[in-house]
């Protein structure tokens, strides 16, 4: 039993590591996507605002998400 608690210890953190950097991969997709959205959207109602706005939206969601996720990765 105590082999197995040891393997399970030591990989823990390599597996937090990857599990945060894949986080910050769909951060960084999460904004660059909505940024797009927004561009799209500019150019189809003709408007000036709809980019900045939807990029800030997409911010806040993927500040979300990563707040979640880290959290579920500490518990």
């Amino acid at each position: 039993m105590e082999k197995n608690q040891k393997k399970k210890e030591t990989k823990k953190p390599l597996n937090k590591a990857i599990q945060l950097s894949g986080a910050g991969l769909q951060m960084g997709l999460t904004i660059y996507l909505g940024f797009l959205l927004g561009e799209w959207l500019d150019v189809k109602f003709e408007t000036t605002y709809l980019e900045q706005t939807v990029t800030l939206v997409a911010i806040f969601i993927s500040i979300y998400l990563l707040i979640r996720q880290a959290k579920k990765i500490n518990d």
